[in-house]
């Protein structure tokens, strides 16, 4: 089978397609026959080197979503998983391939009426999206502020944020073009990347949902509300300074929250209530995917070049 590996950290010309031996499932796993893949930001991560603190090397096989059918199970998996189409989590890696595994506790069906392509686009970001918000306590009638709204995890965001009764939705982004498009799914005010350019924009936030992280984070503890939380789901800009907390400080008397969110400290079952739940709402057109584009998986470099230049609006998937 085809698989993209990194040969070496740093920039995206540092990973190569090359042909491995197609997998057998272990004890409790399946073999996915790959018809997407998700581009993820910590994929970009990965690959720039910048988590080799936790345990990557070259040789890994980047990417943690992938969709499609089921071909075979390993010992102890119902056989009846045999020809479904599924969404599926390879975990911290091994999902740029034609042939991925996944334990069988982290896969779900996917309705007939979503694509595969969707299905990686909104599987790992819209439990980001769902439980982050659910991490700020966030409640209806209270404005929210989106840092980074561009990404899929953002886009989702937005979107469960407008469902959920916001009475505000303001978001972070680069462009008046793509702040339109964010507009169009929920979005009330649009916002630069350092949080202005708006006269219209509540003064305050209740919630702030950051994707971002990087050395201005510090700077959105003033944009929160007495009482206010913020909440980092992501770092795709990097580290915060190490004094970042000063900002709060120096805001005692406005009883500030931060919080970090990962969707590893939810249990599997609660996370595919959502996934399933979610798909079910996109098929019915309730939820968009919101796809950049479609590569073949021989362009993951190309991928993960658009992903460096921040070209990406939702997310590019990876197609085998």
């Amino acid at each position: 089978m085809k698989a993209v590996v990194i040969r070496e950290f740093g920039r995206p010309e540092g990973m190569a397609v090359i042909d491995l031996p197609t997998p057998l499932p272990a004890a409790g796993q399946v073999l996915v026959a790959t018809e997407a893949v998700g581009v993820g930001g910590v994929d970009t991560l990965i690959r720039s080197g910048a988590l080799t603190a936790y345990g990557f090397q070259e040789g890994h096989i980047p990417g943690s979503e992938v969709a499609g059918i089921v071909t075979a199970v390993g010992d102890g998996v119902d056989a009846s998983w045999i020809g479904r189409r599924v969404w599926g989590s390879t975990g911290t890696g091994g999902g740029y391939v034609e042939q991925a595994v996944a334990p069988v506790e982290e896969i779900v069906p996917l309705p007939a009426d979503l694509s595969p392509t969707d299905a990686v686009t909104l599987g790992s970001a819209g439990v980001v999206a769902r439980f982050g918000l659910a991490h700020a306590h966030f409640a209806p009638g209270e404005t929210v502020l989106v840092r980074g709204a561009a990404g899929s995890i953002g886009i989702m965001v937005v979107q469960l944020a407008a469902r959920g009764g916001a009475a505000a939705v303001a978001v972070t982004t680069s462009s008046a073009e793509r702040g339109e498009r964010l507009r169009k799914i929920g979005a009330t005010h649009v916002l630069d990347r350092f949080g202005g350019g708006a006269d219209d924009a509540p003064a305050g936030y209740d919630v702030i949902i950051d994707v971002v992280a990087g050395e201005h984070l510090p700077s959105f503890f003033a944009r929160l509300n007495p009482n206010g939380r913020m909440v980092v789901v992501g770092a795709v800009a990097g580290q915060p300074p190490a004094d970042f907390g000063t900002e709060m400080m120096a805001a005692f008397q406005k009883s500030l929250s931060f919080a970090t969110f990962s969707a590893a400290t939810v249990t599997s079952a609660d996370r595919n209530a959502v996934r399933a739940e979610q798909f079910a709402a996109a098929g019915r057109g309730e939820i968009e995917a919101v796809v950049h584009e479609l590569l073949p998986l021989e362009q993951a470099v190309l991928a993960h070049q658009k992903m460096d230049a921040g070209e990406v609006f939702g997310r590019i998937v990876l197609a085998p």
